[in-house]
């Protein structure tokens, strides 16, 4: 593997950003990760406004920085995505804390976690609708997208492997809303949970059932009683379709 370089706002022949970045195509979902071309070990955060496409280099923050399930904030993550903004075609290295962080309705196109430490992706918009699509994860001992806001996340054509839970909705947040989930074209295995919601908050999880691949997954969607108190919730369902879980 290439020697990592270490920067604050990384720019190289691999980057392309706005009008330069290629198009996103959509794809299968693959369990095929990518080779990345080179390392770049990060000091700071990129921000990100418009599209970011990295060339499937793998970003991290450098050789210590994942603290395991130790949470983080904005300033631990390889990302910050602000409202409307594209990142595409990026590898995701184990040596970091926080992966990407949606601040506002976000897209994640082709975006692969080779070890995902706390979360992989944290969405915080209040409202809209993030977009995950293509890429993948491995080795998630808790989440790989962690639902902090509101409005609606879709992940579509994505693998999944050795993990807890693909999606959780917040279950102690002091701010709670209602959220939604629609999951499809998932190649999952060795996992807890596709999607964890807050029914007495009204979440709704719809899966493509006929779409979802899952080898040793032990449940769809499992409902909790979520909280703003900071407390563990209580699940209340597994594996049972009903009106929050439709699968």
């Amino acid at each position: 593997m290439p020697s990592p370089t270490t920067t604050g706002t990384h720019v190289d022949e691999f980057v392309r950003r706005d009008a330069d970045a290629p198009p996103f195509v959509k794809r299968a979902a693959s369990c095929t990760f990518p080779t990345p071309p080179k390392t770049s070990s990060l000091s700071s955060p990129i921000t990100v406004t418009g599209t970011f496409d990295g060339g499937n280099v793998r970003f991290d923050r450098g050789s210590g920085a994942c603290k395991e399930q130790t949470e983080g904030g904005d300033s631990d993550a390889v990302f910050l995505l602000q409202s409307g903004a594209t990142l595409q075609n990026v590898v995701i290295g184990a040596n970091q804390a926080e992966g990407v962080h949606c601040l506002g309705p976000c897209n994640v196109y082709n975006v692969w976690f080779e070890d995902v430490c706390e979360d992989a992706i944290t969405i915080k918009q209040t409202s809209g609708q993030s977009n995950i699509i293509g890429g993948g994860a491995k080795s998630a001992s808790d989440k790989v997208v962690q639902h902090n806001g509101g409005g609606t996340v879709k992940i579509d054509s994505y693998c999944v492997q050795t993990f807890g839970k693909l999606y959780r909705s917040c279950g102690n947040c002091k701010t709670q809303y209602k959220r939604n989930v629609l999951i499809s074209q998932i190649i999952g295995s060795s996992g807890s949970v596709l999607a964890g919601i807050n029914s007495n908050y009204g979440d709704v999880a719809q899966f493509d059932s006929s779409s979802l691949k899952l080898t040793s997954v032990k449940s769809i969607c499992d409902t909790y009683q979520g909280n703003n108190s900071g407390a563990e919730p209580t699940k209340l369902t597994s594996n049972v379709s009903n009106s929050y879980c439709k699968f």
